[in-house]
């Protein structure tokens, strides 16, 4: 049995057919270097060719927002800086352009391994891509062997790219297993899109798979087993028959509004970036709990412009076409970085500069994605919520801001909608335990639970030594919740909880009796949340 990242949810059983991507690049000299830049200039102009072909043809499979993704392979091959790179080795060290290519494109992927930002990291995975598709095109190899595998197999590779994930045949591809990768990588979100069963960054596991062993993959507990007795095929058959049972049972749930003992229930969908909101429409959300808006950041080398979050934004709440979406405003700090901002490094970050203190230090930055969510409020029905509030000059501060972002607009006779609410979420003791002052300021709350049991427990969660202590049902935990709740209802405004204690179906029916309004959690909890708490009522 072999341990690595839980990716994409599933049990799949079958054949191996082991991907090796990397082919043999001989170097050798050259006497016309001129030539050799011709002969590059072609292949990349094919391999562009092929990369529309692929991002055209992914719309219908995965997408139009994820098939986005080759926008950004597209753009590798625009990059002047790149590709001079790749005719400077040609021309200086009178080398091929396969081994120019190697050698550039290798040295690119290490740059963006080398960054401590996951998300950076894994974009390496882009690099190497683009750099293999001139490469195979150079040297006339056929190596789209994902796209052509014949029968029924589980993929194992050291790494899959995006474009390969995009052309997998979802009927003969029953999983995918791979040394690299971790669950924010492209090929992961594309994987849980077509909802193919994924473990990912394995580590050895081209290694220790040989062609055509039998395989069990198991997407949820990121598990592997090699060559498995009957006994253990048999348990895990039993296993996949029971996810695909309990997939079509849940699937009645969809469209049921939750009204339990006379209250009306939201179950929402929390979301990271905007391609996810397919999921929670796929799901039955009632609205949009979280969009957490710092992933249009990260996925970035820069800072993304007003018009650039705006078009995101927009594009949410027309597809909720009319259910809530909760914004969130920039989180970023703790254990979310943004290289390009060049922060100080902080000895205790959690406590540092971050969420509305970081956007209250940089009201330029703070504004221009207020403007964008205001604009986009006439699009549908927003809700923008400020993270990480600990006191009240702060919300008060924030408001300001939003405040003159209004005026901005409107001077610059630009519309946004006047109608929508403003929450805060409560994730600090400090909010939690004035909430009944914070309560007359906003029209909402929403509890993340991820870091106020964090900061409440002075426990460090990702810390193996301590996250024992890390209890969401301690009765400090739980006394907060409650007076949350209470303090808001008397002043007539609404709570939700957006941490993954809303995702705790042991904790459902004791938040449900607390008075909590408001359950959002990942698209695929959200059918296990309505059966949980039961329907009355089918919704259209």
């Amino acid at each position: 049995m072999y341990k690595g990242i839980a990716a994409s949810s599933g049990v799949a059983i079958g054949r191996a057919h082991i991907i090796k991507k990397e082919i043999e690049v001989k170097k050798y000299k050259v006497e016309n270097a001129k030539e050799e830049i011709d002969r590059l200039d072609r292949a990349i102009s094919i391999t562009k060719d092929e990369i529309e072909k692929i991002k055209d043809a992914s719309v219908n499979t995965i997408g139009e927002k994820i098939a986005k993704v080759f926008e950004a392979h597209l753009m590798i091959l625009e990059d002047v800086e790149f590709i001079n790179s790749i005719k400077n080795r040609i021309y200086d060290d009178k080398i091929n352009a396969e081994y120019a290519v190697k050698l550039v494109s290798h040295e690119y992927a290490q740059i963006f391994l080398n960054m401590e930002n996951e998300y950076f990291k894994e974009r390496a995975s882009d690099i190497k891509d683009v750099g293999n598709r001139i490469i195979n095109i150079l040297s006339g190899s056929n190596n789209n062997s994902i796209a052509n595998i014949p029968e029924k197999c589980i993929i194992v590779a050291d790494d899959i790219t995006p474009s390969e994930t995009a052309q997998m045949n979802k009927e003969l591809v029953l999983g995918v297993a791979t040394n690299l990768g971790g669950k924010t990588s492209h090929a992961a979100i594309i994987a849980r899109t077509l909802e193919i069963p994924a473990v990912l960054g394995l580590g050895n596991i081209t290694d220790v798979v040989k062609e055509g062993d039998i395989l069990i993959l198991d997407g949820d507990e990121g598990i592997i087993v090699v060559n498995p007795d009957d006994e253990t095929v048999k348990r895990y058959k039993e296993k996949q028959q029971k996810i695909n049972d309990e997939k079509s049972e849940l699937l009645k749930y969809k469209n049921i509004i939750v009204n339990k003992n006379g209250r009306l229930i939201e179950i929402a969908a929390n979301i990271g970036r905007k391609e996810e909101v397919d999921l929670a429409i796929k799901y039955g959300a009632d609205g949009i709990g979280l969009f957490r808006t710092e992933f249009l950041y990260m996925d970035k080398e820069t800072l993304p412009t007003e018009d650039e979050q705006f078009e995101a934004y927009k594009y949410v709440l027309e597809k909720m076409d009319g259910k809530p979406v909760i914004i969130r405003t920039l989180d970023i700090g703790g254990d979310k970085h943004l290289p390009y901002l060049n922060l100080e490094k902080e000895q205790n970050p959690f406590l540092g500069l971050r969420a509305i203190r970081l956007c209250l230090n940089r009201i330029d930055l703070f504004k221009t994605q207020l403007r964008a969510i205001l604009r986009a409020s006439v699009y549908g029905n927003l809700k923008i919520m400020f993270p990480m509030i600990s006191g009240l000059e702060e919300l008060r501060k924030a408001k300001g801001i939003l405040k003159e972002a209004e005026e901005e607009l409107s001077f610059q006779d630009i519309k946004y909608s006047k109608d929508y609410k403003l929450g805060i979420m409560i994730e600090v003791p400090s909010a939690a335990i004035i909430s009944d002052i914070l309560a007359k300021e906003v029209d909402f709350f929403s509890i993340g639970t991820n870091d106020l049991i964090q900061y409440t427990l002075a426990v460090d969660r990702m810390n193996q030594n301590v996250s024992y202590l890390y209890e969401p049902s301690h009765p400090s935990i739980l006394r907060l919740i409650k007076i949350v709740i209470d303090n808001a209802h008397r002043e007539g405004i609404w709570v939700g909880m957006c941490g993954e204690m809303a995702s705790d179906l042991s904790m459902t029916e004791t938040l449900f009796e607390m008075g909590l309004d408001e359950f959002s959690v990942s698209p695929p909890m959200i059918l296990n949340l309505k059966k949980k708490l039961g329907g009355t009522y089918e919704g259209n």
